[in-house]
């Protein structure tokens, strides 16, 4: 056992040993071959690598370092063309505004970050590739419908709506309500109803959606102005629109739409004139703004304690003396005027002024030759029957006016030696015979009731003697006698509250502040005998109407003609009539203004033919284009077409004499004959717009297409409100309009108008507004500070100061045509309307989308601007109403 035991021990001490050989030999040999191994392979890398340098693959990229070294190496120069418009005296006033934009809305906080300038140079040349674009747009455009046509619409149908909105709270009488709030959201209510495609109120009441509507729109406008290599560069894209849209257009439209700067603005325009003693109380007393009168107040108790602190003798005692008279009673009208709105008590002084009795008296003649009085004894005569005998007195004053001149011109013909006695008799006597026709024979409806032997003698007279210009003497002497005399209408009307508004329009009531109700106001006429001197059937061409005649006609040609330096289309028109024995055909021509008189002689006559009969609208400029006389050649073949309609002549009968004379181989007379054209149309008959409506374009009277008179009565109607009122002082302020423009400015004036919008869009004009841009924004070339807001009372004070100037700027003849209320009322209206911010920014925002809709026909804008305010709350609520009122005709269905 011991030897057994040791062998053991031998052995373990053996294979230990051995193992420690074997790991000290093999250990070497495997390091040496990895370090072999490595060497080897980096070696076959290297020129594996070498040869790849010149095969197909990329170059390897290098990473940090190559980008480090592209970083450290000089940028290339950006070069910018500083030409713009082609105008040096606009690009100068312009690469200045460009200048400073992006100095201080960019490079301010641009520099803290970097200083390399490439960035900035690429957002000047994206925004100067802009404005030339826009600038060879606007070259392109023909702005002078936008500013004699769209502008004015835009502005009439903005003042409508508000009328309609003061209207409309009137009615509700909520006098718990916040005035102002109530009257912005009922304005948007009544714009989506005349709009019926969109409304603006998001856009005005909520800073956010506005800032979201201008984002979209500059968006919009960089995608059609800028490379869209440029466009596609969102981070440029994003500075330039914010640049455009906060850092410029939003300033200018909150300015343009502050009620104080346009205020600031109104009297700054008018800063010649001197506002008067009389005036400013009348303010003061009409005011229904409790902030104004407040402001007012404390503003004259100032002055009063400063006047009592003075030490004065002499002769400066008296003056002062009147001084503080006078700011004592301001003060007295500023606090009795505050309780009066405070307690909510408003008088009506027109039922308070009937009552009470003790008025002016205005003789009846006075009031036949007063066109403001006229028409409230007209409205008067209406609602008692009595119209006829005040439509007879009128219509004999013009046939003895125009019968007297015709006879003047017939004499110096004569003595020239031309001869048309026997045309200018027929005149006459087919015009006394219309007067007898309409009022005074047994077919007259309403027929004047007077002496039948006077009657009678007159017939005779017509009969077998040359009429005179005092033929109906006589019995116009005994209707005003019955006029004067009979209790129901002179006698009655001093009773009327007509009456009383009567005097209020030509400022013959005793208290200065008289406001009117809207009770009792004169309706229009409707169905009233048009009080115009129309020739008999008798004397218009004898041809048959039965049904046996047909009747056919079409423009076959049209040319333009030029006579004595006048240029006008003629269209050519081929006329073919049948009869059981014969045929004829021939050609006649006639221009569009005998289309257009045809038109609204036919219309006058035959109320229904009005909403049946659409004559193609006039065009004033670039009306002799081919293209436009093909469209207006097809728009007229249409109308003769629907005219000469087997089932319109049954309709009408007598229709057929007027179309025969139109189509007559002979020279067009226009009107109703050289004599009726001199004498217009006492009452003309009322096509009224729908109460919920656009502006529209074309005047519906027969008016010469020139555009200050379209402009002027267009103004007139939304201002005074003259389509609500009586027709014929409408009519008469037409005619006064068009005489004022004729004798001012002959028959130039629309050539003058386009001179002037020439001038308006000169390089030499655009330049003065882009410098006074520039220095409003940028005076002496610093950014302009955000003026404070002013206090409360200099703003109350400005409206004031605002609102007399406006009075007192108005012209006394305006008074006298649409009397002193209307005019103040209107005046004031307007002035009203500029006082809600709101409201501006709506005006501002819907000159703006005219501007680009113009700018830009090919874009379709229109579109564009109905989806950007197709989230308006009013909209939805808009389209809620007209769906559930359709929904029940649709079940029926």
């Amino acid at each position: 056992m011991g030897m057994g035991k040791s062998w053991r021990c031998a052995f373990s001490s053996n294979f230990w040993t051995l193992r420690y050989i074997l790991l000290c030999i093999l250990y070497p040999l495997l390091c040496g071959g990895f370090v072999v191994t490595l060497l080897f392979g980096k070696s076959n890398s290297e020129k594996y690598l070498e040869q790849c340098e010149h095969s197909f693959l990329p170059c390897t990229s290098v990473g940090i370092p190559k980008c480090t070294e592209e970083m450290k190496r000089e940028a290339r120069p950006i070069k910018i063309d500083r030409r713009l418009t082609g105008a040096n005296i606009i690009d100068e006033p312009l690469q200045q505004v460009i200048q400073f934009s992006l100095r201080d809305y960019v490079q301010y906080w641009y520099y803290t970050l970097s200083d390399d300038e490439s960035f900035l140079l690429e957002i000047r040349q994206a925004l100067q590739y802009a404005l030339v674009q826009f600038s060879a747009r606007s070259k392109e455009t023909d702005w002078q419908p936008y500013f004699t046509t769209r502008l004015v619409d835009d502005f009439g149908t903005h003042l409508r709506v508000f009328r309609k909105a003061q209207q409309r709270i009137a009615e509700k009488g909520d006098q718990m309500k916040d005035q102002a709030e109530e009257l912005v959201d009922t304005f948007f209510e009544v714009e989506v109803e005349m709009e019926k495609e969109v409304c603006r109120d998001l856009v005005c009441t909520s800073p956010k959606d506005e800032e979201g509507f201008l984002r979209d729109l500059c968006e919009v406008l960089l995608y059609i102005l800028l490379p869209p290599g440029d466009f596609q560069n969102k981070i440029m894209r994003y500075f330039v629109r914010e640049i455009l849209s906060r850092g410029i257009l939003l300033p200018l439209i909150n300015q343009l739409s502050d009620p104080d700067y346009i205020n600031q603005y109104v009297i700054w325009m008018i800063r010649d004139s001197n506002c008067n003693y009389e005036a400013f109380m009348n303010i003061i007393k009409l005011s229904d703004n409790i902030g104004e009168l407040e402001a007012v107040k404390d503003k004259a108790s100032e002055e009063l304690q400063y006047l009592r602190s003075l030490d004065t003798a002499g002769d400066d005692i008296n003056t002062i003396k009147n001084q503080i008279n006078s700011l004592l009673y301001v003060i007295k009208v500023c606090d009795s005027r505050i309780q009066r709105l405070q307690s909510g008590k408003e008088i009506d002084t027109v039922k308070l002024a009937a009552n009470f009795g003790k008025l002016c008296t205005v003789p009846l003649d006075h009031i036949l030759v007063d066109n403001v009085a006229l028409q409230f004894f007209m409205d008067y005569m209406q609602q008692t029957g009595g119209q006829a005998h005040l439509f007879f007195w009128m219509t004999v004053e013009g046939y003895r006016v125009t019968a007297q001149q015709q006879l003047e011109v017939l004499q110096s013909r004569q003595k020239d030696g031309k001869h048309q006695t026997n045309q200018t008799k027929g005149l006459l006597r087919a015009a006394a015979f219309g007067v007898y026709e309409q009022y005074l024979s047994e077919k007259a409806s309403p027929r004047v009731n007077i002496d039948d032997n006077l009657v009678a003698k007159l017939a005779e007279t017509l009969n077998h003697e040359d009429p005179t210009p005092e033929i109906f003497d006589d019995i116009q002497r005994k209707v005003y006698e019955l006029m004067l005399r009979d209790e129901r209408f002179y006698p009655s009307f001093k009773q009327n509250v007509l009456y009383v508004r009567m005097l209020a329009e030509l400022d013959m009531l005793k208290d200065p502040s008289f406001r009117g109700s809207d009770d009792g106001e004169g309706e229009s006429f409707n169905g009233s005998p048009t009080g115009s001197i129309n020739l008999s059937l008798d004397d218009l061409p004898n041809v048959p109407s039965d049904d046996t005649v047909q009747l056919h006609a079409y423009i076959s040609d049209t040319g333009v003609c030029n006579d004595h330096g006048k240029t006008y289309a003629l269209y050519a028109i081929t006329v073919h009539r049948r009869n059981p024995n014969s045929e004829e055909t021939w050609k006649t021509y006639r221009r569009y203004s005998d289309f257009h008189d045809f038109h609204m002689r036919i219309t006058e006559q035959f109320e229904n033919l009005a909403n049946i009969l659409k004559l193609p609208g006039k065009k004033t400029f670039n009306n002799m284009d081919r293209e436009f006389l093909e469209k207006r050649k097809k728009d007229l073949n249409a109308y003769l077409q629907l005219l000469l309609n087997p089932e319109m002549m049954k309709a009408s009968p007598a229709l057929a004499h007027y179309v025969y004379d139109f189509l007559e181989n002979k020279a067009y007379s226009k009107g109703k004959g050289d004599f009726a054209r001199k004498v217009p149309p006492l009452i003309q008959k009322t096509y009224s717009d729908p109460d919920h409506c656009r502006v529209a374009a074309p005047i519906d009277d027969n008016v010469d297409d020139n555009i200050p008179l379209r402009v002027m009565l267009l103004l007139m109607d939304e201002v005074f409100d003259l389509k609500e009122r009586n027709q014929w002082l409408r009519r008469n302020i037409k005619n006064l309009l068009q005489q004022l423009i004729r004798a001012t400015y002959g028959d130039t004036i629309n050539r003058k108008i386009v001179d002037h919008v020439d001038w308006m869009t000169s390089p030499e004009q655009v330049a003065d507004a882009v410098k006074r841009f520039r220095d409003a924004f940028w005076p002496n070339g610093i950014l302009a500070e955000t003026v404070p807001r002013r206090d409360k009372a200099i703003r109350m004070r400005t409206r004031v100061a605002g609102k007399t100037k406006l009075l007192e700027v108005m012209p006394d003849e305006l008074k006298h045509i649409i009397g002193a209320e209307t005019t103040r009322k209107g005046i004031l209206r307007v002035f009203e309307m500029f006082q809600h911010t709101q409201l501006n920014k709506r005006m501002v925002y819907v000159f703006l989308e005219r501007f680009l809709e113009t700018l830009f026909p090919q874009n379709k804008f229109h579109e564009l601007f109905n989806k950007l305010h197709s989230r308006s709350k009013q909209m939805q609520r808009y389209k809620q109403r007209l769906h559930s009122t359709q929904a029940p005709s649709l079940q029926k269905r």
